[in-house]
């Protein structure tokens, strides 16, 4: 019995005839899929830039919306001073050898810096943001409140060895009481994550209204890591998605907007040169058709069985009928559950989140865990039991003699 693995050119190679392989039939279908596009508006969100291509070859039109404008890291610095000071406190967890005492010291300095810089006219004159206009006193009695909340509490800490840790930093800083804390930390970083967003809205609504987009066709990619590594990979936890989608006034298609962090991703717009985000039309506009085209076969393939709707609400089972959806896969009863397990399938080739292979790989590892990861024990669906006809051998040549 051979025991070193000997791979099939022949399985192998009708791999390749439909994936995997730039002539493979999938790819041709990419193509084809891509062609018959060519002339929608595309939407490429990246996390820096938005870049709308028209189609038909005119140049992109680019928005800088988030690293490049104005009070995005001013806010931004504010809105993390909490999880600054709650992280010197961790620090000091996990290295109670006094080494926290420096990074704190390091944060008091820069506090106390960006405290002096705060006033009114800085918000009002230079950072000058529309969706600001009338809060801007309101704003700069905010950050110097916060500053000075930070810059106390870690005095404190600073003093008296024993003071700091989480729950210090909960009720001195972040949450109260009230009489100590007449605006709870907790609440700047909501006015602050909320004016962000506010000034990012005001700013694409009023750009997307000038473009007068056909949203009904229109296609969007949200391309590359947006913050973290593994933030915004979904459209809920993705906000540039999510306003998008409202500026849309609901005239976007849900099914029309895609998340693609391994995208390439243009350079941040230096408001002049389009160049290398032009250059990157043509693979944007294929992963895109692609996707779309695999998840168009869904309905080709399986009309009848429920639908992949991510508006869906999330069911435990799926209903037997054409008109019946899910918003997820759908959890298997029994290995011969067959609605589900067909409708998984489905699911994969409709739902752009996930893996063509991952229709039933929960089921089978589940199924292991619950038999001793005794591979003997296990019902396979559609293996197990079904009456396959012995084997007959292949015809040579059939492909080239058939009439």
């Amino acid at each position: 019995m051979r025991t070193d693995p000997m791979p099939s050119p022949e399985l192998i190679g009708l791999y390749q005839t439909y994936t995997a392989s730039a002539e493979s039939i999938g790819a041709r279908l990419a193509s084809l899929a891509e062609a018959a596009n060519a002339e929608r508006p595309l939407i490429v969100v990246t996390h820096g830039d938005i870049a709308l291509y028209a189609g038909g070859g005119a140049p992109p039109v680019i928005e800088g919306f988030r690293l490049q404008t104005r009070g995005f890291k001013e806010l931004a610095a504010i809105s993390h001073l909490g999880p600054a000071v709650a992280t010197v406190a961790r620090m000091k967890a996990l290295a109670p050898d006094g080494s926290w005492r420096s990074e704190a010291a390091r944060l008091i300095e820069a506090s106390r810096a960006a405290r002096e810089a705060n006033s009114r006219e800085l918000w009002a004159d230079r950072i000058a943001l529309a969706a600001f206009s009338g809060r801007e006193g309101s704003i700069a009695r905010m950050v110097d409140y916060t500053c000075r909340r930070a810059e106390e509490f870690l005095w404190q800490a600073l003093r008296d060895e024993d003071y700091l840790d989480a729950a210090a930093v909960r009720r001195d800083y972040l949450a109260g009481p009230a009489a100590l804390l007449p605006v709870p930390v907790n609440r700047v970083m909501v006015a602050t994550f909320f004016l962000s967003g506010l000034d990012l809205a005001h700013r694409l609504i009023r750009w997307f209204d000038a473009q007068d987009l056909a949203w009904e066709s229109a296609m969007v990619l949200v391309a590359g890591q947006q913050g973290r590594p593994t933030a915004g990979v979904t459209v809920e936890s993705n906000s540039v998605a999510k306003v998008i989608r409202t500026v849309s006034r609901g005239r976007l298609p849900r099914r029309n907007l895609l998340i693609a962090p391994h995208a390439p991703v243009f350079p941040l717009y230096d408001g002049t040169d389009v160049k290398e985000a032009a250059a990157l039309e043509p693979a944007y506009r294929r992963l895109w058709s692609a996707v779309m085209a695999t998840a168009d076969l869904g309905e080709d393939m399986f009309a009848g069985y429920p639908r992949f709707d991510p508006d869906q609400a999330a069911a435990s089972r799926p209903a037997d009928g054409p008109s019946s959806a899910v918003a997820e896969m759908p959890p298997i009863g029994a290995p011969d559950d067959w609605l589900a397990l067909t409708t998984r399938l489905r699911v994969v080739l409709e739902d752009p989140r996930q893996l063509l292979s991952g229709a039933v790989t929960d089921y089978a590892s589940q199924q292991l865990v619950d038999n001793d990861n005794d591979p003997r024990r296990v019902v396979v669906p559609g293996l197990d039991g079904e009456p396959y006809p012995e084997l007959t051998p292949a015809t040579p040549n059939a492909a080239t003699s058939a009439p």
